[in-house]
């Protein structure tokens, strides 16, 4: 197996883990609502309060994967997050949960920004947006792999012993990362000299930091941002809404839940799969433009549909099938916005991910606050699911007008401003 692969093999498994920690919580939270005295609003916060440091800490976390490598600083979040995913199964009250869950998010914040600056580093142009649908397609069978052991886990043990549980694999992991990982293709004994030049790698240089004054005057930075921050608006409700939606909006009980709500996440799978090969593909034969827009604006737009469908239907089947087709539409575009962040960024993809982001997450934790006061003033599980369609729908105008062509650095004067800031 190819060097790349195994450092890909490695990212896939750090995806599902991070989605299994991620959605534990969604999946017990109806138990712990219960436990807790948690309202719908106060619920809100609690999945808000992990988006919010999550958000804080992208920029700098993704900013020390490109500077530093991804080997120390991807050890150190996986460390971090696993840590206080136990810490969870402790709390006690309201307050301490909010704590808790702040804390867990600053952890698992460049998680991907440092998966994509490995990335970066480790695969050639024409094959990152496939190597980026790996570890996100990793990521939604983690979130269906989720229900299935929570609620096993729960039903025997309680919610809190599922927290105890996961925190664990995050530290097995880290051992492995830290000792066969490096930050280059040229520092890893035994790497072939055919597989260097399949990858285009050069020496390994200095890790350098993003120019900000360079991203910050550029239209096409922000409108990257402005697309994932208006896509999770729609997107985290999946993360963070959709297990109590299925139970107390639609009626599903536990045990069809846990059976149900993986579906999405199955779909999700094969979208981000079907999205980075298809985005590949049309960049050989349409340019990178057409390949990276194409599929994702498409995507969102198909999920904002689907979101709309899913309010407007009374059947609790049809809602899930609705929401799956959405989630697999979705997915589409996941890997494709993250490759473009290498198209734009190159060797400061860390940060341009990192900054895109922190953007999204910071509409994850708006949705998610505006949730859980929307049902709490309508009575209704579906109305905000309007609004999130809608947003879905403006992120996909938005990717039309990104230009994957347009490179951070793109002369000998922005070249120097670099080596300066350096």
């Amino acid at each position: 197996m190819k060097f790349r692969l195994r450092v890909l093999l490695l990212l896939f498994l750090l995806s599902i883990i991070t989605y299994i920690d991620r959605v534990c919580i969604s999946v017990a939270g109806p138990r712990m609502q219960q436990d807790l005295n948690i309202t719908p609003e106060k619920w809100g916060w609690v999945v808000g309060a992990f988006t919010l440091s999550y958000a804080l800490f992208e920029i700098p976390t993704g900013a020390l994967a490109d500077r530093l490598g991804a080997r120390s600083v991807l050890t150190r979040i996986v460390l971090w997050w696993s840590i206080f995913t136990s810490l969870t199964g402790a709390v006690s009250n309201f307050f301490l949960l909010l704590f808790v869950r702040f804390c867990f998010g600053a952890g698992e914040a460049g998680a991907y920004p440092g998966s994509t600056s490995a990335v970066a580093r480790w695969f050639p142009p024409q094959e990152r947006a496939r190597a980026t649908s790996v570890f996100w397609m990793a990521s939604r069978l983690g979130g269906a792999l989720s229900p299935i052991l929570v609620v096993v886990i729960q039903q025997r043990h309680g919610w809190r012993a599922s927290f105890y549980v996961f925190g664990i694999l995050g530290i097995i992991w880290c051992g492995i990362w830290y000792w066969w990982y490096r930050d280059h293709p040229s520092l890893k004994p035994g790497m072939s000299e055919r597989e260097l030049r399949e990858i285009g790698a050069g020496s390994p240089g200095e890790h350098t930091s993003l120019p900000w004054g360079i991203a910050l005057r550029q239209w096409n930075y922000w409108k990257i941002l402005l697309m994932y921050h208006t896509y999770c608006w729609g997107g985290y409700f999946y993360l963070s809404w959709l297990h109590t939606y299925l139970q107390q909006g639609r009626g599903f009980t536990e045990n069809e839940m846990a059976v149900w709500s993986t579906l999405p996440f199955l779909c999700g799978a094969c979208g981000n799969l079907v999205g980075g090969y298809v985005s590949d593909l049309l960049i050989r034969h349409r340019g990178l433009s057409f390949g990276r827009r194409a599929v994702g604006a498409a995507g969102l737009a198909l999920s904002g549909i689907f979101m709309l469908l899913t309010s407007q239907t009374d059947d609790k089947h049809l809602a899930v099938a609705f929401l799956a087709l959405g989630y697999g539409s979705m997915d589409c575009m996941l890997p494709v916005s993250w490759a473009v962040c290498m198209d734009v960024g190159g060797k400061f993809a860390g940060a341009i991910s990192g900054s895109m982001n922190m953007a999204g997450q910071l509409g994850s934790f708006f949705t998610s606050i505006v949730f859980g006061y929307v049902v709490a003033a309508t009575h209704s599980y579906n109305t905000p699911l309007i609004y999130m369609g809608a947003m879905l729908l403006v992120s996909a105008f938005l990717f039309t007008r990104i230009d994957p062509t347009q490179p951070l650095i793109r002369d000998e004067g922005d070249q120097q401003n670099v080596r300066r800031a350096a």
